[in-house]
């Protein structure tokens, strides 16, 4: 039980990836008080994951919100440890097309969420001797396809964000590193999948996805929680200011192919 009596907060921890990590926390012994906006989801995950996990109504675009979860989370568990930030939303648009509200709630939830969880939960982390802090973030902070002008400048922000965080914080003993995942088998993904299948099945338009990773396939929600924890755990104390892929090596790979 590598968490056992670990107070951790996972925003965004009623689905995908967020979900993931919450189960992967409670699995391991865990205090786990998972924050959403999306009651549904929310009270569906408390229950489904069991053991130590409760739940908490709220967004992480709102100051007054955060600070609550963060107040439940002390109130509950006696403090907080651990701080996974996985709140996020994907929308498609240039900067010509992309609506100014549509561009700030991108930016809002992706990037200043956490910020605001973070701005909250670091002197809680302080008060209990340090902590650490994962953000998830995406490859697409590294480069970019087209068409996402939003969610990409919320990513990149999000790296440059963790290696703030990083230094400011090295002091306080509390870990700030990022995770940036290629394509996982999320929610958000099969919603995308659904936009541009066209005459695809969703499950075909995801496999044709998984061919661009060179390990043939998209990424699990459960591999990335088990990095996520690694992050989180006693073995990673030295890594901190870090943006680390798990991409199946899509990063790795170039456009330019040898011909045969």
């Amino acid at each position: 039980m590598e968490f056992d009596g670990k107070s951790i907060i996972v925003t965004g921890g009623s689905l995908g990836m967020g979900r993931a990590c919450a189960e992967r926390f409670a699995n391991a012994g865990a205090q786990v008080l998972i924050v959403s906006n999306d009651r549904n989801s929310l009270d569906k995950a408390v229950k489904e994951i069991g053991g130590k996990t409760s739940g908490c109504a709220g967004d992480v675009r709102s100051v007054p919100d955060m600070r609550d979860a963060v107040e439940q989370a002390v109130a509950r568990h006696g403090g907080v440890d651990i701080l996974v930030c996985s709140a996020g939303i994907q929308r498609y648009g240039t900067v010509v097309d992309t609506p100014e509200d549509t561009w700030d709630d991108v930016l809002d939830i992706n990037l200043k969420g956490v910020y605001l969880a973070s701005k909250f939960a670091i002197p809680e982390m302080k008060k209990r001797g340090g902590g650490a802090i994962i953000a998830i973030s995406s490859i697409q902070s590294y480069a970019s396809q087209t068409n996402v002008a939003a969610y990409t400048a919320s990513k990149g922000g999000i790296n440059a964000l963790v290696r703030a965080m990083a230094l400011d914080h090295a002091a306080d003993n509390i870990t700030v590193n990022a995770v940036c995942p290629a394509s996982i088998d999320t929610p958000m993904l099969r919603w995308a999948a659904d936009r541009f299948k066209g005459d695809l099945t969703q499950d075909e338009m995801i496999a044709q996805w998984g061919k661009g990773h060179p390990i043939g396939r998209v990424g699990r929600q459960e591999e990335v929680a088990d990095l996520v924890a690694f992050l989180a755990s006693d073995k990673a104390r030295f890594i901190t200011g870090a943006d680390m892929k798990i991409d199946g090596g899509t990063m790795a790979k170039l456009g330019i192919v040898l011909p045969d």
